[in-house]
């Protein structure tokens, strides 16, 4: 399976370390299902967290949790540093913190599962942009139809958790460009938490109002701490190590497997039971996705993308 190896000589020598030769050699779909566990995870923790603190608040202990880990697993990360890569580092972590903020604003009234369904039509455009192609366009129209058919579930009493998973869908699209320059120009995930400290920043109006109770009780501050470390510290720290090693509109088409996971976590753990018409709305964005997928692997196949 192609991996997209120009990527990896910009990104100085191989590190011999287990968890790196393991992060160097797995497949990147099996790299996507350990994020996506972590990722949702993390959401599921998030959601039991609502009753007591706002999603806003949430989110952005969510990324100071983050960048905290991160930072300290970095070393030396304020090193070497250009203005132009610390510019697109302040957009990927004011995207990044705009897309949890309004994420969980959204699963605060929707289900998890389809709530990243919805979302996931950014994704979906960014890899349709990418390759100009008849299947790429029947593929996005399927997508279309199919995050359509979940938000005329949702459009029913929900329109404003429909405007935040749009506005969330957007800041997703944003992550996976700009998050890619960012994991080409840091080693390791230096760039990623350097990102999310300037998001942290840019949430606190946001973020910091009501956000004494949390302050106030040391359950709710470490969980929500927690959080930030397995939706962003370990879900977005393998997602930058894979944005490494293949192209950008690959990275986007695997993000599909994400709906699967949020639909199954939420399932199991929230017991948010998907009706057959949302399964059918998921359904189509799946296809949608797996047509994409084939062209794409084609595509790598006769030339891989170094972008």
């Amino acid at each position: 399976m192609p991996t997209g190896a120009p990527h990896q000589a910009s990104v100085g020598p191989p590190v011999t370390a287990p968890r790196s030769r393991f992060l160097d050699t797995a497949s990147p779909e099996a790299l996507f299902v350990l994020s996506a566990v972590a990722q949702y995870a993390g959401a599921t923790i998030a959601v039991l967290l609502f009753d007591e603190v706002a999603p806003q608040t949430v989110a952005w202990f969510r990324v100071i949790g983050a960048a905290i880990v991160l930072l300290a697993v970095s070393g030396a990360f304020w090193r070497g540093w250009t203005r132009r890569q610390l510019a697109a580092a302040a957009v990927f972590g004011c995207a990044t913190a705009a897309m949890n903020t309004f994420f969980y604003m959204a699963i605060d009234r929707t289900d998890l599962g389809k709530s990243v369904a919805i979302e996931f039509i950014g994704p979906i455009v960014v890899a349709a942009v990418m390759t100009h192609t008849r299947r790429n366009a029947a593929a996005l129209a399927l997508a279309v139809v199919g995050v359509l058919v979940l938000g005329g579930v949702e459009l029913d009493g929900n329109a404003v958790g429909m405007a935040y998973l749009l506005a969330a869908s957007a800041c997703w699209a944003a992550y996976i460009v700009v998050g890619s320059r960012v994991a080409q120009a840091r080693e390791g995930v230096a760039g990623l938490g350097v990102a999310l400290a300037i998001g942290a920043v840019a949430l606190i109006p946001f973020g910091a109002p009501g956000s004494g109770v949390v302050w106030a009780a040391p359950r709710l501050l470490i969980a929500c701490l927690v959080v930030g470390v397995f939706s962003n510290a370990i879900g977005y720290g393998i997602d930058q190590h894979v944005m490494r090693r293949i192209p950008v509109r690959r990275f986007a088409v695997l993000l599909a497997l994400l709906p699967v996971t949020a639909v199954l976590v939420g399932w199991l753990v929230l017991d948010q039971r998907p009706a057959a018409l949302d399964l059918v709305g998921i359904a189509l964005v799946l296809v949608g996705v797996t047509m994409q997928d084939r062209e794409e692997l084609a595509a790598e196949m006769a030339a891989p993308d170094p972008s």
